[in-house]
């Protein structure tokens, strides 16, 4: 990927199965996502260039439903993990509805790892 990356990427902290909708299979778990894109983890390649459209559900809390999104995407790279057995694929979202904007925006307000420590306490 030769361009620099526009977008902050956020790591999402939910277990996020990420699937092909048309042929019904699992592809791999979501690792980070922006408003433009993903990076899924999975145990085989996927295709660069391949066009998807993906299911993906986002469990916002445990007392609610889970939320699932539906958006066509592009493999815009994949790459086996230096020394292990995972694939990283870098995924780009196209035609982003608004109703799709607003759930990664509520995803990412509500589920991602902080990247401040805490607070030290004073005793």
């Amino acid at each position: 990927m030769n361009k620099l990356r526009m977008t902050k990427r956020r790591k999402v902290m939910t277990f996020t199965p990420v699937y092909d909708l048309h042929a019904k299979t699992l592809l791999g778990y979501l690792a980070d996502l922006t408003l433009k894109g993903a990076l899924m983890v999975s145990e085989t390649p996927v295709e660069v260039d391949r066009a998807l459209t993906l299911a993906i559900e986002f469990r916002i809390s445990p007392d609610k439903q889970p939320m699932h999104m539906t958006v066509s995407a592009r493999v815009a790279w994949c790459k086996l993990e230096e020394h292990r057995t995972y694939y990283n694929t870098g995924l780009e979202f196209l035609g982003v509805t608004d109703q799709t904007r607003n759930l990664i925006e509520l995803v990412l307000q509500t589920h991602q790892f902080s990247r401040e420590m805490p607070a030290r306490q004073n005793p």
